[in-house]
């Protein structure tokens, strides 16, 4: 038995990208070979609460991160997982260092790594890692070319359960949708979907999400005169995948990310999806899913071939429903069961035997 805690919170209310790809991959470890510990808020997510040897941490007013701190060491934990920037995982990675703790640090990195500013948390937990993935090939490559150390790549996954096609066919010479989904961020660029709906008064613009520009967002949807935008705030999962089978392309502008998940959900859900290729997200396969492209000049022109032509949509929806059959959850966890394995098997040398310098890694293509 192989036990794992991941500073991840287990509440089926957080739609926080990561906490939501902990809990998938959680819920698919087999209980008979992993005990997992993870944090709690409020309302558990049901998979979760309904798996034997899961234990869940409740969250206090004060003192969360000593207390947790103290279960971890005293829990016989093999595995931390998914380290954050938080004081536990400060305060874990420092007693691991300097007590020799036979526990394996198991890293995943979900954000491109090649212009943004690293954290000194982060990057001890890229150097420290037993094991260190990135959660698309562009990412694992910033992650060795800016630290020279080797990364492996586990996807995040989609649930194609609930993220899949529409059974009927929309109508031909029913209204076309675009759709949004995201937070409302500066670097999302949201503003970029409401300038494409200004000049397509009849097709319909539809934003999933919230955040700290939306009522920006909102002046402008005012400014241009636009009545075919509509704000649908915070969604959950199941409503968020209702929204992509009533729709008929995806329109992600963001300029700075990892590897979204909503594009691996918009393609399951057979949405060709316009996004930039600036982190070379491999959801999209350019020019047959989708397109991936450099300017707002060419996200309004990628934009106006989908809508235009409806032969090229419904070839595109069907490569995307296939190529996303390559992220579903079921192959990831399955990834991340030897990913915990290994990195058990090479800590414990480690603790055992004589110092290794250099960091083997695996690629969970």
């Amino acid at each position: 038995m192989i036990t794992v805690f991941t500073p991840s919170f287990a509440d089926e209310a957080n739609t926080n990208a990561q906490n939501l790809t902990v809990k998938e991959v959680v819920s698919r470890l087999p209980p008979d070979s992993f005990r997992v510990i993870l944090l709690g808020q409020g309302t558990p997510d049901p998979r979760i609460s309904a798996r034997k040897n899961t234990e869940i941490l409740p969250c206090a007013r004060h003192g969360n991160a000593v207390r947790w701190l103290r279960r971890v060491l005293f829990s016989k934990v093999d595995v931390y997982f998914f380290p954050r920037l938080g004081p536990l995982d400060t305060s874990f990675m420092f007693l691991r260092r300097s007590l020799k703790l036979p526990v394996a640090l198991v890293t995943y990195i979900v954000m491109a790594l090649d212009e943004m500013s690293v954290e000194s948390a982060m990057e001890k937990s890229i150097r420290d890692g037993d094991l260190v993935f990135g959660n698309s090939r562009f990412v694992s490559q910033t992650i060795q070319d800016r630290f020279g150390v080797p990364a492996g790549t586990i996807y995040d996954g989609v649930n194609r359960q609930l993220f899949h096609p529409p059974v009927d066919r929309r109508p031909l010479g029913s209204k076309l949708t675009v759709l949004y989904a995201g937070s409302f961020q500066a670097r999302k660029r949201v503003n970029i979907v409401i300038a494409e709906a200004a000049k397509r008064p009849d097709i319909e613009f539809r934003l999933a999400g919230k955040g700290e520009v939306e009522n920006k967002c909102r002046a402008l949807v005012n400014e241009l005169r636009c009545r075919n935008v509509t704000f649908l705030g915070h969604i959950s999962q199941e409503g968020l995948a209702d929204e992509m089978r009533r729709a008929d392309v995806f329109l992600f502008p963001s300029v700075l990310e990892g590897h979204p998940q909503v594009l691996g959900q918009a393609a399951a859900s057979g949405l060709p999806a316009v996004a930039m290729n600036l982190y070379r997200p491999d959801f999209i396969v350019n020019g047959e899913t989708g397109y991936l492209v450099k300017s707002e000049n060419e996200i309004s022109h990628s934009l106006d071939l989908l809508l235009s032509d409806n032969d090229l949509r419904l070839k595109m929806s069907a490569a995307a429903v296939k190529h996303a059959a390559n992220f579903d959850w079921g192959k990831v966890a399955r990834d991340w069961e030897m990913a915990f394995v290994e990195a058990v098997s090479k800590r414990r040398k480690r603790t055992y035997s004589q110092p290794i310098d250099t960091i083997e890694h695996r690629d969970g293509n």
